[in-house]
């Protein structure tokens, strides 16, 4: 990638393959669109496969026609299990600081006896840190594999107000960086991938915040740079959890079925407070007056009836 390209702004939209796009993916994708064609960036969609129990190509193929179909294109699409190398140059750096070691805690013993990380995952109490790589170094061990940060509190570049200043270590505790499978943990991948594609912001859902400081400390032990971040409003069922395929949400297929594109980009942009009520729109057409400060900063309680979305209210 040449100087030229490196120093225009560029963003990314990284969703995962392990379920269908549903309305929370298709509206995170088109505020994140959104802000980068409004400033003249480039736009990166990075599909997130890294994890071989749930991750499916099926998915990985169909995310970018979903995507497409909304009215979505991107300047670049790419798939992170491409990037194996550079995952293993960036352990290799770790492992020359002396920060790696093998960890054989289960999930489950660390929930029964571990306090709760700001993201709901179970904080890591160090139980393993006084361990050292095998001879055969980190790519012999088949145990997963941490890393040792550094304790002090990082304070990320936010916009959207919220105050992600946190001490990594004190809040999650040394994180997983590979998998005990083999494949890189999602943290290490992302920030090494961000980096490598020069991505100068990252607009996500507000749920992500809280991992931000951490993804930051692994940035500086890898001499990356920082991006700025904008976290915005999520999709939630009428329970409060959020619009996610993990909480039986409607996928693409069904949307695609029920709902013209344009229809439910413009039901997306009234949700998201662009629009005063649900009219067919294209994201071209949402640009001309896009700006942060028309976006809902509450999040949108939403349901799903045959055959559209319905907004029920919004989250306190």
């Amino acid at each position: 990638m040449s100087a030229g390209v490196r120093a225009r702004e560029t963003g990314r939209f990284a969703p995962s393959t392990t379920g269908p796009a549903h309305p929370g993916t298709l509206l995170a994708a088109l505020l994140g669109w959104l802000d980068a064609r409004s400033r003249g960036a480039r736009i990166l969609l990075r599909l997130e496969d890294l994890d071989p129990a749930r991750s499916r190509d099926a998915f990985a193929r169909r995310l970018p026609d979903d995507l497409a179909w909304l009215g979505l294109e991107f300047d670049a699409v790419e798939r992170q299990s491409e990037h194996a190398e550079r995952h293993a140059r960036a352990l290799d750096r770790l492992a020359a600081d002396g920060r790696l070691y093998p960890c054989g805690c289960t999930r489950a013993a660390l929930r029964a006896r571990a306090s709760a990380a700001p993201d709901g995952s179970a904080r890591y109490p160090g139980t393993c840190r006084g361990r050292r790589l095998a001879p055969g170094g980190w790519r012999a061990s088949g145990e997963a594999l941490r890393v040792r940060l550094d304790p002090g509190e990082l304070t990320p570049r936010e916009e959207s107000g919220l105050d992600l200043r946190q001490d990594p270590l004190r809040a999650f505790g040394d994180p997983v960086v590979r998998r005990r499978d083999g494949a890189a943990a999602y943290h290490l991948a992302s920030v090494v991938d961000d980096a490598a594609a020069g991505v100068t912001r990252v607009v996500r859902g507000r749920d992500l915040a809280p991992s931000t400081a951490l993804q930051n400390a692994l940035r500086r032990l890898l001499g990356l740079p920082e991006p700025s971040f904008r976290h915005h409003l999520l999709l939630l069922e009428p329970r409060g959890a959020k619009l996610a395929k993990l909480h039986g949400s409607v996928g693409a297929d069904v949307l695609r079925r029920h709902m013209a594109p344009r229809d439910l980009c413009g039901w997306l942009a009234f949700a998201a407070g662009l629009r005063p009520r649900p009219a067919p729109a294209w994201p071209a057409e949402l640009l001309a007056d896009f700006a942060w400060e028309r976006v809902e900063r509450r999040d949108a309680i939403v349901r799903w009836s045959e055959p559209g979305l319905a907004l029920v209210g919004r989250a306190p």
